[in-house]
Formats: C-alpha cells, sequence, structure tokens
C-alpha cells in the first residue's frame, strides 16, 4: 500500500541496532519518513528540536526504559499530544494495562510482523490526520465566530434596541452555517472510514473462521507452521484484532456523534414553528461547549448534571431555543470561572463546579420548563434587576457584549409566548428558568 511521505517523521526508538534496521526498512519503503534513536535519553532530546508525527517505543532499554520515557514525554505539553506505541516482548497484561495507563495508544508484542507493524502505524496515522482535521476546521470555526462577534458587537452599539432582532438573526445564520458547514465535512470521511471499517471487520472475522477450520482440520500442520504460529503469537493476534477493529469503530461514532450534534445545534430557523426535541438541542449546546467543560490546569472539570423529564416534542424555533441554551449555560460557565479566581486547584476540587440542567412539565401540563442552575458566586439584587437590560454586562470590556440574555429574553418571551427568569442572590448561585408553552402557536 503506497503512503504519502509525512513531513514529520515516525522516530524509533530501540537499543537493538538489528530492530532499528528492519523497521527503518519497512517504513521507509511504505513511504514513511523516518529518525531513530538508541535510548530513551536520545529520544527526548531529539523530540525536542523535531517532534515527530509517532514514536515506536521499544520497553527494554539498558538506562532509561520505554515507560518512563513515554512518562516524560507525556508529561511534556510540547509532546504529550504525540502518539506512542509501545513495542516488547513483554506480552503480560499487566505491562500492557501499565504501557496504556501512561499513555501509549497502542502495544506491539515481539518479535513483530513488519506487516502488522505497517497495519497498526498505517491506522494510528490515518487517525492523527482525522484529529488534525477536526481540530484545525474547530480552530478555523472559533476564530470565524470570534471575528464575526466582534462585528456585532460593534454595529450593536450604534443601531441598539431598533437593531436587536435584525443582529440576533444574522448572528445565528452565520454560526449556523459555519458549525453545519464543519459538521458535514467531519462526516463524509468519517462515513467513508466508519463503512470500511464494517468491511475491515468482516473480513477479519471471515479470515479467523477460516484459520480455526484449518486448525480443526489439521491439528498437527507440522513443525514448520507451528514455528511460524509461536512466532506470530497467533492467539494473540486473533483476539486482539476484532478489539482493535472495535475501538476504531467507536472512535468513529464518537465523531459522527459530534458531527451530528453540531448539525443539531445549526439547525436553521424558517418563518414557521417545527416540533423539536428539547433535550436533543441542551444535549447538542452541551457538547458544542464540552471543550469549556473540560479540566485544565486551574481547575477540574465542570461536571454537568442532567434531571431530564418525560417532555413531548414542542412547537418552536430550534436554532433560536438553542442560542438560548448557549447563552445561559455559557453565563454559567463564565460565573463558575469567575468564583474560581484565588482558589487553588485542591480547594475548587474539595468544592466541586456544577452546572444542573432540569427539565419538567408544569402549569398543568400546558408549559414545559427548562432550568439551568450553577453553583457560582451568584449576584447582588442591583445587579439581577439589570441582566437583561440592552448591551447591561458585568463583564471586562472585550469579554461581553451585554446581549446575549436580552436577546434570550426576547426569542423566549417575544418569539414563543414564554417566560424567561432568574433566581439569584450572592453566594448561592444563579437559575434561569426558561418556560414554553407546550401547545403550537397561533401566530
Amino acid at each position: 500500500m503506497s503512503q504519502v511521505m509525512e513531513t514529520e517523521p515516525i522516530l524509533i526508538v530501540d537499543d537493538n541496532p538489528n530492530n532499528l534496521k528492519v523497521l527503518s526498512y519497512a517504513l521507509g519503503s511504505a513511504r514513511f519518513k523516518v529518525a531513530v534513536a538508541k535510548s530513551g535519553e536520545g529520544a527526548l532530546k531529539q523530540v525536542q528540536y523535531k517532534p515527530p508525527a509517532l514514536i515506536l517505543l521499544d520497553v527494554m532499554m539498558p538506562g532509561m526504559d520505554g515507560f518512563e520515557t513515554c512518562k516524560r514525554l507525556k508529561e511534556n505539553p510540547a509532546t504529550k499530544e504525540i502518539p506512542v506505541i509501545f513495542m516488547t516482548a513483554l506480552d503480560d497484561t499487566d505491562n500492557k494495562v501499565k504501557g496504556l495507563s501512561l499513555g501509549a495508544v497502542d502495544y506491539i508484542t515481539k518479535p513483530f510482523k513488519t506487516e502488522e507493524v505497517l497495519a497498526r502505524v498505517n491506522v494510528h496515522m490515518k487517525l492523527r490526520s482525522l484529529s488534525k482535521q477536526l481540530q484545525e476546521q474547530n480552530q478555523i470555526l472559533e476564530q470565524k465566530v470570534t471575528e464575526r462577534t466582534a462585528e456585532l458587537a460593534l454595529s450593536l452599539e450604534k443601531l441598539k434596541e431598533t437593531q436587536i432582532q435584525l443582529v440576533q438573526h444574522e448572528k445565528m445564520a452565520t454560526l449556523g452555517q459555519l458549525v453545519a458547514g464543519v459538521g458535514h465535512e467531519i462526516n463524509n470521511p468519517v462515513n467513508f472510514i466508519y463503512g470500511n471499517i464494517n468491511h475491515a471487520q468482516q473480513y477479519i472475522q471471515e479470515v479467523i473462521t477460516l484459520l480455526n477450520l484449518y486448525k480443526k482440520k489439521f491439528p498437527e500442520p507440522g513443525a514448520e507452521i507451528l514455528k511460524q504460529i509461536e512466532a506470530i503469537d497467533l492467539d494473540f493476534v486473533v483476539e486482539d484484532l476484532p478489539q482493535l477493529i472495535s475501538s476504531l469503530k467507536e472512535g468513529t461514532q464518537r465523531i459522527a456523534q459530534i458531527s451530528k450534534s453540531m448539525r443539531t445545534f445549526s439547525r436553521s430557523d424558517t418563518s414557521q414553528m417545527v416540533k423539536f426535541n428539547i433535550h436533543d438541542g441542551l444535549d447538542s449546546t452541551i457538547l458544542i461547549l464540552k471543550h469549556r467543560l473540560k479540566a485544565n490546569e486551574k481547575r477540574p472539570a465542570i461536571e454537568i448534571i442532567k434531571n431530564y423529564g418525560n417532555l413531548p416534542e414542542v412547537w418552536c424555533y430550534p436554532g433560536q431555543l438553542n442560542q438560548v441554551f448557549m447563552n445561559a449555560i455559557a453565563n454559567a460557565i463564565d460565573a463558575l470561572d469567575e468564583s474560581n479566581q484565588g482558589r487553588s486547584y485542591e480547594e475548587i476540587n474539595a468544592d466541586p463546579n456544577k452546572i444542573a440542567i432540569r427539565t419538567e412539565i408544569i402549569d398543568n401540563g400546558d408549559y414545559m420548563a427548562i432550568a439551568i442552575e450553577d453553583n457560582g458566586p451568584g449576584m447582588s439584587q442591583e445587579v439581577k434587576a439589570k441582566i437583561f437590560d440592552h448591551l447591561f454586562t458585568t463583564k471586562p470590556p472585550g469579554k461581553g457584549t451585554g446581549l446575549g440574555l436580552s436577546i434570550s429574553r426576547q426569542i423566549v418571551e417575544e418569539k414563543h409566548r414564554g417566560k424567561l427568569r432568574c433566581i439569584s442572590s450572592e453566594g448561592l448561585g444563579t437559575e434561569f428558568i426558561i418556560e414554553i408553552p407546550i401547545y403550537k402557536s397561533s401566530d
């Protein structure tokens, strides 16, 4: 199989010159660029000035072994994202678990076959390429949204109340097109990979079935074949290969789920209301904001607590309601990050950040309520009285436009004939409650 030459090399780390020679030749023949290191110390130095695309790392080496080398790679922010595949004769479960827990993406048992190494390298290089494409698309999306938001903020200062509706429509149309476009771009390669994985899974199962049939029909295949079976550890390959394919399948399903959520979030509204599952809108919004919920060096992850009731589909403008959810959840994240100022990681972990989302039927079945509550610092009664005012914000310049809650109230109360209210006190967190009529509007 031909392979396009990567700009970044594949680094082989092994103290055995013969292994280096065999792997270098095999990868070079497959048109991969190759770099080598004969020790863990040498590998750490080499990745500093020329980061590789992937590392094939021997475990048993004099001095710094592969486990310690991998640990140091994953501790360094500059190298922690480089995929590591261990190569070792240690095939027991404990060593495999140890290697994977250190951050390795795969484990190849020696003596290895170059075909297996190439197959696994190709798989992980493709996964890395897809991951980079997704990251680049996300960066482009974030940049375009940031640029567009700045333009809208400047325009809204001049147009004020008379232009809120126009700006809101323009903003959501642009955001929807960007998100939907990225979602579709992701969807195409994912479908291609997922379809091929299904075929690969079927072919592998057929080959395994054939091998088992041979084993049954010819229980004594001869010394040469028995030697080869032992050399490639056939039982392990037969057991591990389906699991490897299943892992790849799960990964592509996860990317497909992200793509679907992006398309759900970016649904375009028409002049007429449509039936919509509110929980789908909430889930897609949470997924879009997931990068802000994850743990970072300053705080643990923000916990999302879902308490969904049994809601029917509701007549609404889905894209606009998703914007309301986005504003409410993003504001909750901002409030929690503000409350974390001056607190250590350990202090925050002892009293973790939480956002609770509750949905239920109220008012004898005439309305549904969506409550979004955080355990942040809350707000004073003076601030609470102004939060829905046009252009009012407590955020520093460049961080907020003062439009989110004003537009949200307009969407809920004017477009959907519902209610949007806030419950908050200093030190007791904040809760936004969105109430939407279940019946179809007569407009």
